[in-house]
């Protein structure tokens, strides 16, 4: 189980501390932190993290296609997960649609406007 983050911030519990996510929940927090983290940020663990924060430096007809070449890149060692669409909208952020485990489950990656 791990914590439940909503707005970079640690949900609490009715106890004091802190909501855990489990089963799909789970996966999808460690989705968006994956998708959020820049690859190459750890230096022990070179290929944690997305290359999503590069797309402003792509021209605008190649950024679908690479969004969704480093979704997928990022999660490749996810089991049981397949990315079924990433779609970038106007606004900055990234729909992404996702499999797992015979569920379909979808998210919303915050990319602050980078395009």
């Amino acid at each position: 189980m791990e914590l439940m983050v909503r707005d970079g911030d640690y949900v609490p519990d009715e106890g004091g501390g802190y909501r855990r996510a489990e089963g799909s929940q789970e996966l999808l927090q460690r989705v968006l932190w994956k998708l959020s983290i820049p690859r190459g940020s750890f230096p022990f663990l070179p290929n944690l993290g997305s290359q999503l924060y590069q797309l402003g430096r792509c021209k605008p007809a190649q950024r679908q296609n690479l969004a969704r070449q480093y979704v997928a890149q990022a999660l490749e060692d996810e089991p049981d997960l397949t990315v079924t669409a990433v779609e970038l909208e106007e606004d900055g952020t990234i729909e992404v649609a996702l499999t797992w485990q015979g569920e379909e489950l979808k998210l919303t990656v915050e990319t602050g406007g980078i395009w």
